[in-house]
């Protein structure tokens, strides 16, 4: 139905929650985001800025997120997969247990809204990382929140940078994560 009405993904969220249906179709890594997204990063220069999925998949960012986490935006462009599965010498987030905790906790959030689309990710993540499996397992639940974070950057070495997280209502369940130096 939404298909023959030419729904945009706001209208299309809004049908199904109309319906109850439990799950609501996800922005997802190579979905095209409105080109003021892209305007707005670039005007935050020079803090970095990203735009995530509630998977964590990097849906936009600008120079200076670039020039930050060069690992996030090249190749694998799931802050998840990296996170977890990247060894801690090579990692740009450090290995801080509740930062840990607070970003399964909030895929955890995530994924209550779109079962039956993450198996695989979820049983990927478990299978390969242990500390995930783990924190998985404690059940925990989280919303983004702004907070003070440590990020490894082989150019620069150490930084800690405060982390803002909003919302934007415009497209359905994406989340914008904004960096700024402190």
């Amino acid at each position: 139905m939404a298909r023959t009405l030419s729904l945009d993904a706001a209208e299309k969220a809004h049908l199904y929650r109309l319906a109850d249906v439990p799950t609501v179709p996800t922005v997802h890594a190579g979905t095209a985001l409105p080109e003021e997204l892209q305007v707005i990063l670039d005007h935050l220069e020079p803090l970095p800025g990203v735009v995530l999925s509630p998977r964590y998949d990097v849906l936009a960012h600008n120079k200076s997120y670039e020039a930050l986490c060069p690992g996030f935006v090249r190749g694998e462009r799931n802050v998840a997969r990296r996170v977890f599965l990247t060894p801690e010498c090579c990692n740009t987030y450090h290995h801080n247990w509740d930062d840990l905790r607070r970003m399964v906790g909030y895929l955890r959030d995530s994924y209550a809204k779109n079962l039956g689309d993450w198996e695989g990710f979820i049983s990927e993540l478990c299978s390969e990382s242990e500390s995930f499996a783990s924190l998985w397992a404690r059940n925990d639940m989280a919303v983004p929140a702004s907070r003070t974070k440590q990020i490894r950057n082989l150019a620069v070495g150490e930084l800690e940078m405060f982390l803002t997280s909003m919302s934007l209502p415009s497209l359905p369940r994406v989340d914008a994560g904004v960096h700024a130096d402190r």
